[in-house]
């Protein structure tokens, strides 16, 4: 059994007695990814990954689980137990691990990073990689749904670890180009820790020539033009290695604090830092958020209106005339809500919760106030909860607003907050 929308039916199921599969969270051919919980006193939110077993060194496959459980950075997601299982007359090995908030692949659809978000998801990479290699093992799989926020933290993935020379069970346009032939190596980490820097520039995942070289943007700004162009050589003997990259960094950043009238001030966690529109600020989101989100749009306000005075003007004045009608608000109405619903979610599901889940949805609004399109904006951590609140969001009735006395279609955005004891919903009017 190998086809992801079958799997997506084990929803519901418990695995080895112990793990529920709370919410499908995406997989492929080769794997699938349950939101599920572990602990019997405190349910713990974690993450269980099954591989069909068949055709497979179970014993092996185990042992690499295994071994990667007992390696600690702060910057590689926690491997938590492993084992076998069977479902539906299915085979199955699982890991369970710690759980990820939010992953660089959900960011890039939306925006690309900016150089210091860029930079801020380089260094704590090329740490966890260059431990990785200390260690004796290769990642071989940097792309960006393997970069990932875990309690405000930027990790990547360490189920895939293998050793020098093996090869992925699966290919992505991320991987170096010797790996078919060679297998993995700290060079070939380096190549798609460079891949997914162009990436995060670019919003594209990367494309390679006939000789199976990458192209480096000339507008990527330095150090990291640079540095792509060292990784992603052909030869894996001429690229940088992942200590190059951090010294290429640290570099980089002594020059930018030598310009600074601030030499101590260092940036906040990229994970940490939205950005603003007119770039005069930072806001740090709390919580669990992992990336920014784009701006809410903003509300509308009222003109200013003269402010009164406490002295009467000379007699001699003639009065201040009255300011002009505003034609547009005594002929434009805004919408309104007239109908709410919340998102139907398992008691099982909320107790999964660490803090909020939040998911953004957009939708259409026809001249009659019915929803005609919704869309996910921000999906979250959790596909089985943006499921829930777009079918939510489908079901909202809404007053139209109103143009020279007609009623015309509008767009709202809503922000869903999901707790382990309730579900708030914000509405924001985003059009007209």
């Amino acid at each position: 059994m190998s086809n992801p929308e079958l799997w997506k039916n084990w929803e519901g199921r418990v695995v080895d007695g112990k793990f529920p599969l709370l919410g499908w969270l995406g997989g492929s051919n080769h794997s699938a990814v349950f939101l599920t919980e572990r602990g019997s006193s405190e349910a713990q939110k974690a993450v269980i990954k099954l591989i069909p077993a068949e055709n497979l060194n179970q014993d092996a496959q185990l042992s690499h689980w295994s071994d990667a459980a007992k390696l600690s950075h702060p910057h590689l997601i926690q491997l938590f137990e492993c084992g076998s299982c069977e479902l539906d007359d299915t085979p199955l090995l699982y890991v369970v691990m710690e759980h990820a908030d939010e992953d660089l692949a959900q960011i890039l659809p939306l925006r690309a990073l900016a150089p210091a978000e860029i930079s801020e998801m380089l260094e704590p990479t090329s740490q966890a990689l260059a431990f990785v290699h200390r260690a004796g093992y290769i990642h071989g799989s940097i792309q960006p749904s393997n970069i990932m926020a875990a309690s405000d933290q930027l990790k990547i993935s360490c189920d895939g670890l293998r050793k020098t020379g093996e090869r992925p069970r699966e290919s992505n346009a991320y991987q170096a180009p010797e790996i078919s032939a060679e297998g993995v190596s700290p060079a070939s980490d380096a190549w798609s820790l460079a891949a997914t820097l162009v990436a995060a520039f670019t919003q594209r995942e990367p494309e390679r020539n006939n000789n199976s070289e990458v192209a480096v943007p000339e507008a990527l700004p330095k150090p990291f033009r640079e540095i792509a162009t060292r990784c992603l050589r052909r030869d894996p003997r001429q690229r940088y290695t992942v200590t190059d990259i951090l010294s290429q960094l640290q570099g980089n950043s002594a020059e930018e604090t030598a310009r600074t009238s601030t030499p101590n001030a260092r940036p906040r966690p990229w994970i940490m830092v939205p950005l603003v529109l007119a770039a005069l600020c930072l806001l740090v989101f709390a919580g669990r958020e992992f990336f920014h989100r784009p701006p809410a749009p903003a509300a509308e306000t009222a003109p200013a209106q003269p402010q009164p005075t406490d002295s009467n003007p000379p007699k001699a004045q003639s009065p201040a005339p009255a300011p002009p009608k505003q034609t547009e608000t005594q002929e434009t109405t805004r919408g309104a809500v007239l109908q709410q619903i919340l998102p139907e979610v398992s008691r099982s599901a909320q107790n999964t919760i660490q803090g909020r889940v939040k998911v953004s949805v957009r939708v259409t609004v026809d001249a009659s106030g019915n929803v005609s399109q919704a869309t996910l904006t921000s999906a979250g951590p959790s596909k089985y909860f943006a499921n829930k609140a777009v079918a939510a969001a489908r079901q909202w009735k809404f007053k139209a607003p109103q143009e020279n006395g007609q009623p015309k279609a509008s767009e709202w955005l809503l922000r869903f907050q999901f707790g382990r004891s309730s579900t708030q919903v914000f509405p924001t009017e985003a059009k007209p």
